[in-house]
C-alpha cells in the first residue's frame, strides 16, 4: 500500500496506464495476473453456466471520512459497520471511490461515472461492487437521496447509508479480474450491476472538484475467463 501512495502515477503520458508496470517493482506485479480489469460487459459474452450464489447487503448508516489519494476521492468508513454476504462469505465495506467516466462498459456504452464499493473478507480477499451512473439534473427522487449526504462541509466527515447508491433491480455480472489502479493485482471478485443509476449534475460537479477527470483505466482483454450473469432482485436486509 505504501508504494502505491508514494509512487507518482496518473492517467496520461509516461505515468499513464500503459506504463504503470514500469514505475515500481510493486506495480510490475500486475503483469503476473492475466485477467485484468475493467472489461466490456454484455450479455453476448456471458457463459451458459448458471450462477446461484446469494448476494445480500447489510448496509447501515455510518460515518465516512473524506480522503483524497490514488487520483480519486474516497469515502472511508473508520468503523466498517456495513457488509455484504456473497456465497455465504462476509465482506466488509472498506472504501467507496469514483471514476469519471465509467471504467466498465455495459452493452458497449460508457457512462459518466462509476462507483466502486470495495469490500474485504477475513481472508483479506477483495470483492468490488461496480455501479454505473448517468446524469439527470431534474430528478427529484435523486435530489432527495443525495440530500442524505451533506456536501461542502467544513469537516470532511459524512454520515449516510451506502445502500442509497444501490439499484432497485439487482441483476449483475460476476467475473474474476484485478484492481483497476496500480498495482493491478488479482484475483479480485467483481460484481457489476447492469441497472444504471442516476446522479444530479450538482453531485457530479462536487466530485469533479475533488478528483482527476478521466481517471479510468482502458478496457482490458477478456481472454479465456468466464463472465456470469445473475438476477438478484431481493438482496437487502
Amino acid at each position: 500500500m505504501g508504494d502505491c501512495l508514494t509512487t507518482n502515477w496518473g492517467y496520461e503520458g509516461k505515468r499513464g496506464p500503459e506504463h504503470w508496470h514500469e514505475l515500481s517493482q510493486r506495480f510490475a506485479c500486475g503483469l503476473d495476473f492475466k485477467w485484468q480489469s475493467p472489461i466490456a460487459l454484455n450479455k453476448e459474452i456471458v457463459t451458459s453456466e448458471k450462477l446461484s450464489k446469494e448476494l445480500v447487503f447489510h448496509y447501515k448508516e455510518e460515518v465516512f471520512l473524506e480522503e483524497l489519494f490514488n487520483n480519486t476521492f474516497h469515502f472511508v468508513p473508520p468503523e466498517k459497520e456495513s457488509y455484504l454476504m456473497y456465497d455465504e462469505k462476509k465482506y466488509w465495506l472498506t472504501d467507496i471511490h469514483f471514476h469519471l467516466p465509467s471504467e466498465h462498459t455495459l452493452e458497449e456504452k460508457n457512462y459518466p461515472i462509476e462507483f466502486h464499493l470495495v469490500h474485504m473478507n477475513e481472508a483479506k480477499h477483495n470483492l468490488v461492487v461496480g455501479i454505473l451512473f448517468s446524469i439527470d439534473s431534474f430528478d427529484q427522487l435523486i435530489a432527495q437521496k443525495e440530500g442524505k449526504i451533506e456536501l461542502d462541509q467544513a469537516f470532511p466527515e459524512f454520515c449516510f447509508n451506502p445502500a442509497l447508491f444501490l439499484p432497485e433491480n439487482r441483476g449483475f455480472y460476476y467475473y474474476i479480474g484485478s484492481l483497476t489502479t496500480p498495482p493491478t493485482i488479482g484475483p479480485i471478485e467483481w460484481i457489476v450491476f447492469d441497472e444504471v443509476q442516476t446522479l444530479s449534475q450538482t453531485f457530479v460537479n462536487y466530485l469533479k472538484k475533488e478528483i482527476v477527470e478521466n481517471n479510468r483505466r482502458p478496457l482490458q482483454p477478456i481472454k479465456d475467463r468466464k463472465v456470469w450473469y445473475q438476477n438478484n432482485h431481493n438482496s437487502t436486509q
